[in-house]
């Protein structure tokens, strides 16, 4: 078959990422989200973590040059109509990231800062988080925290609505384009999130907190997702709202099954739709 005779393309996201052998969180999350919601996954590894429910037993950082030939051989071949960037646990594997979208002009970026797994352990160096705020904020779509990693952005605790809106302000102020702040780490019966752009769009999303033990891997997967519904051409706002539902399901599909001894997954696979097809040329963001 010659390449005249291809008429689709399938809607595609790069995930550069952590990996958790687990498979509740990280790159693995991601591929099955970015799957479930009918895309195509790819991934840039930048570091193995030994991991499972219970925490994170250790953390082994792929070299920068790897990191970088990764995301070139994807890029250069197969393209990407949205990237997930989640995480990034030094400030030369933060360049690394940074050059590559200015190198190959990505779209559609959606930055989970990740520092903190649901466990309780710390994945990032500090030193990472001054290049994280510098390098990436103007270089991401949006910028997806919980409470606790706005806190440590912010540097100052996050404990109602009118706090979570005044940090989400602030993070535009230290160069974000939009800030997804998700709030279900407040106490309540209710789920707050929050949607702030650099124009001064607001989003407040509510919803029943779900009661469940299986959490680990839902900011990646958030994400992930935010980047899927992107490459399918959604607007940002869409996005969002659509994947925040699609999370939603997950965890209530998954909140009665038992895997492992500690927070497990969700259940990306709850209802998986079939691959999505792009006319050729179709443009992206």
């Amino acid at each position: 078959m010659t390449a005249a005779t291809f008429r689709f393309e399938y809607p595609r996201v790069l995930s550069i990422a952590g990996s958790d052998s687990g498979g509740g969180a990280g790159i693995q999350a991601d591929l099955k989200a970015i799957s479930a919601l009918g895309c195509y996954g790819m991934t840039a590894i930048t570091a193995l973590t030994a991991q499972n429910t219970c925490g994170v037993r250790a953390i082994h950082g792929v070299p920068p040059q790897m990191l970088r030939d990764q995301i070139d051989a994807v890029i250069e071949d197969i393209g990407a109509h949205a990237v997930k960037i989640g995480m990034l646990h030094a400030p030369e594997i933060v360049r690394t990231v940074a050059e590559a979208i200015d190198r190959h002009a990505l779209k559609n970026v959606v930055f989970d800062p990740v520092m903190v797994a649901t466990s309780g352990a710390v994945l990032i160096e500090k030193s990472a988080m001054e290049s994280l705020v510098r390098e990436l904020f103007p270089r991401a779509t949006v910028i997806t925290p919980n409470l606790d990693e706005a806190s440590l952005l912010v540097n100052r605790p996050l404990n109602s609505p009118e706090d979570m809106e005044q940090a989400a302000l602030d993070l535009l102020a230290q160069g974000a384009r939009a800030v997804l702040l998700k709030g279900g780490h407040l106490p309540g019966e209710t789920v707050i999130d929050l949607l702030l752009t650099d124009s001064g769009e607001r989003h407040w999303m509510e919803a029943p907190r779900i009661h469940s033990p299986n959490t680990h891997g839902t900011g990646c997967t958030l994400s992930s997702a935010t980047a899927a519904y992107l490459a399918l051409g959604a607007p940002l706002a869409e996005a969002v709202h659509s994947a925040r539902a699609y999370v939603r399901d997950a965890l209530l599909a998954g909140s009665q099954v038992r895997t492992g001894k500690g927070s497990g997954p969700l259940n990306h696979g709850h209802s998986p739709v079939a691959m999505r097809l792009k006319a050729l040329g179709e443009r992206q963001g």
